[in-house]
């Protein structure tokens, strides 16, 4: 879809009788194919659908011709339908030496899980990020709408586009082998590698935010719902006049307190005379009497960011949104047309510039005829030939980036192309610093400029200029930055680059043909696009807060800033073809990603499903609406869990005979998904009895070797230990230069015959000033030591 959505000409290959996926949840009413997949809708517009039977030689043959033609091949497993058929990678590579092979499994292709039975649940578990939701008395829970295969299939984008550029790098084909669970592992953010950093995991504690040393509540009651965002003092301060005015808090209060470095002494874990939890007690009591919309409302007014917790039906109707044009028509198979997610990325120019629904949904076969007349007509590709000296070595080797963001989704965009060739430089400065340079973890749990391995992640293989952009000179360098940049990436409020003298039409003015990436919160037009936030205000928006946690309990959320972890996949593949797109016209281009909108095409079959259905989707804990018992189960070891996932009758017998049978699970009842669900609490009482006996591990080699979907709920610190990444050489032991030897996380994705991952540390704050302004910018000696006296290079 992303890259149909870009302007690929993409054809769903479908066996007789239709793909399986479209037999995947939820659903609406029939359609001439039969049970009408929102799920199928979601993610299929834009394509032409052709059938093929790939068991016949004319229907392999016929593949193999419309490869010949192709860039990409697609596909997933286990198993793997393709090599099933006898078309494997290098039956393929023969057809097209320089065919780009993408292929989406739960945990890899090949390694010691490769073929382990597989589930949205057990691969949410095994990727750890289970085991930082859900409240501590309470079992770790997934986000209940599936997501995992989301994560994949959006990354899958990213992985066939840096495929493709190293391909052109070699002449070569590649085969692109994406992991499910390693997608997934990176919605940890900071916890990703936090057991090899501070000493100890980040554990799941309901919707308080663990930063540094303090756990800060981010959901807060509402008279109508809740509310989320952290309340420090940098936000009560805005409050205080409200508060004052509506009794909630008086003078005498506020002089209990030293506010001015409150902040910075919550972080550090000193002491207070009002600490977070009585400061948050205020702040609840007061904002109950409110309604989200006034919450939300006199926030923005006073500069405070409290986001509603949206419910599907609410974003739907989100003025942000309806503002922004986003929802595009789409016309469902049995007739109903619904409003869905729309364009994740807003492009100036260009072939990438679009209105999304440029093709209805298909049909099974649609364009079945059409294909195979172009085929006929089409004069036989000879085949390619591969370049015997790969040059340059990496594929975005000579591309540079000047990175003006911070925090999550413009560094993690930032960072792919710097792990692979591009010179991109992160200009950050003391007196703004990065977010994320100021929160754990940190090594060795001592906090520093450059020991936070949260800014550490997202800023692999970059180098660092330590500039002030508010200094009165500071002009000075960035206009030579902007020369310099083939690519510029921001995630300031939108209008705070062009104070600064560094958006677009400066930029462009410095180079025509440069790649402007603007990406915040709600998008850069819009009534609302001066909102200020994180990733928590914008999950909390698009309604992952609603849909994560317990239905007899408020949300819980879920873990930290979690549209960090989605939007970065759009904007890296829009900018990955914006750099393409270039490369072949000479055009440049403005991005304009809004992290929400990106965002919602995780919920786009829920979307449709409000509109199409009299069904209303809320969050569940880990059971599932059509199959049972699915759910975290305790296990022998200190908070130590395993999750299951039986999806059908097969399995629910596999799993009665790893339980050796027992009598309970006998009854007639249960031979039936709807008969399990109804007796779900009884069915999680006995299994519970039985994974208490067990480790984790143990029980997952039995649950799997009966065929049966089953994940240990991992933490960082199994993850580092984990056999499958190990295989897969995921983690990346480099030697930073004051942390020392550090462990970060790897790509989720695999190239063949290219052993990539990060290929540096992330940089000292400033610590290549020198060599990038005398060397890549131009200046000499005098010069930087002038502006360095002056304190525009700090």
């Amino acid at each position: 879809m992303v890259l149909a959505d870009l302007g690929a000409d993409v054809i769903r290959i479908e066996p007789p009788g239709g793909s399986e996926a479209r037999r995947v949840g939820p659903f609406a009413d029939d359609g001439p194919d039969g049970p009408c997949s929102l799920s199928f809708a979601a993610y299929n517009r834009n394509k032409r659908s052709i059938q093929l039977d790939l068991a016949t030689d004319g229907g392999r043959a016929t593949f193999l011709d419309l490869v010949r033609g192709s860039d990409f091949v697609l596909d997933s497993g286990p198993p793997a339908l393709l090599d099933e058929a006898g078309l494997n990678h290098e039956v393929l590579c023969e057809a097209n030496p320089q065919l780009v092979q993408v292929r989406v499994t739960p945990y890899g292709n090949d390694g010691p899980h490769a073929d382990l039975p597989a589930a949205d649940l057990s691969v949410a578990a095994m990727s750890g990020q289970m085991s930082l939701q859900g409240d501590s008395d309470r079992p770790p829970v997934r986000v209940s709408a599936p997501q995992v295969w989301r994560h994949a299939g959006a990354e899958a984008a990213v992985a066939a586009l840096v495929g493709h550029a190293r391909m052109r790098t070699t002449g070569e084909g590649v085969f692109v082998d994406v992991s499910a669970q390693a997608a997934m592992t990176w919605t940890m953010l900071q916890a990703m590698t936090a057991a090899a950093i501070q000493g100890y995991d980040y554990v799941r504690d309901g919707s308080l935010a663990q930063i540094g040393r303090r756990r800060i509540p981010i959901v807060h009651p509402a008279k109508d719902g809740h509310v989320a965002g952290p309340v420090i003092w940098q936000q009560l301060e805005k409050m205080v006049p409200w508060m004052k005015e509506e009794g909630a808090i008086d003078d005498a209060w506020l002089a209990r307190e030293q506010w001015e470095d409150y902040d910075f002494r919550l972080f550090r874990g000193d002491g207070f005379a009002i600490d977070i939890d009585e400061l948050n007690d205020k702040v609840d009591a007061f904002l109950a009497g409110q309604t989200k919309e006034t919450i939300f409302a006199r926030g923005l007014e006073l500069g405070v960011t409290l986001a509603p917790i949206m419910s599907i039906e609410e974003l739907v109707k989100f003025p942000q949104l309806l503002a922004r044009d986003y929802f595009q028509e789409v016309k469902l198979p049995n007739g109903v047309s619904c409003q869905a997610p729309g364009a994740f990325a807003k492009c100036s120019s260009g072939g990438l510039r679009h209105r999304l629904v440029r093709r209805t949904l298909a049909s099974i076969g649609e364009h079945t005829a059409e294909v195979l007349e172009e085929l006929a007509n089409q004069p036989r590709q000879p085949t390619r030939q591969s370049r015997p000296t790969p040059t340059p070595a990496l594929p975005f080797e000579g591309l540079k980036v000047a990175d003006f963001s911070w925090v999550g989704v413009g560094p993690m965009t930032g960072k792919c192309l710097a792990d692979h060739g591009a010179d991109v430089i992160r200009i950050e400065s003391t007196t703004r610093a990065d977010a994320l340079r100021t929160a754990g973890p940190y090594k060795d749990n001592i906090d520093g400029w450059n020991r936070s391995q949260f800014f550490g992640e997202f800023n692999t293989s970059k180098r660092s200029l330590k500039l002030d952009l508010r200094h009165e000179r500071a002009g000075e360098v960035t206009k030579k930055v902007l020369e310099w940049a083939d690519v510029v990436i921001e995630s300031f409020t939108p209008g705070t680059v062009n104070r600064l003298g560094i958006g677009y039409e400066d930029a462009k003015k410095a180079n025509p043909g440069v790649i402007f990436v603007s990406t915040c919160l709600a998008g850069q037009t819009g009534p609302l696009a001066h909102m200020a936030g994180y990733g928590y205000h914008a999950a909390a928006l698009a309604g992952f807060y609603r849909l994560t946690g317990w239905p007899d309990r408020a949300s819980c959320g879920p873990w930290n800033a979690y549209t960090d972890t989605i939007a970065p996949r759009f904007l890296t593949a829009t900018l990955l073809a914006a750099i393409d797109h270039h490369r072949r016209t000479g055009d440049g281009q403005y991005i304009d990603l809004s992290q929400m909108e990106a965002a919602l095409h995780f919920l786009a079959p829920e979307i449709l499903e409000v509109q199409a259905t009299d069904r209303r989707f809320t969050r569940s804990g880990n059971r599932s609406r059509d199959a049972a018992p699915q759910g975290a189960y305790p296990c022998v070891g200190e908070d130590e869990w395993i999750a299951i996932a039986v999806e059908n009758d097969a399995q629910w017998r596999a799993l009665r005979g790893v339980l050796g049978d027992p009598g309970w699970a006998r009854s007639e009842k249960y031979n039936t998904a709807a008969g399990r669900i109804e007796a779900h609490d009884l069915i999680d009482e006995n299994l519970a009895d039985w994974t208490r006996e067990h480790t984790p591990t143990n029980a997952m080699a039995q649950l799997t070797g009966a065929g049966i979907p089953a994940g240990h709920v991992q933490r960082s610190s199994d993850l580092l230990e984990d056999p499958q990444y190990e295989h897969r050489a995921f983690h990346r032991f480099l030697e930073h230069g004051e942390m020392g030897l550090v462990p970060y996380s790897g790509h989720q994705y695999r190239v063949s015959g290219y052993d990539h991952g990060p290929r540096a540390p992330a940089p000292l704050i400033g610590g290549d000033s020198f060599e990038i302004l005398t060397g890549s910018l131009g200046l000499d000696d005098e010069q930087v030591a002038d502006l360095m006296a002056d304190q525009v290079i700090e």
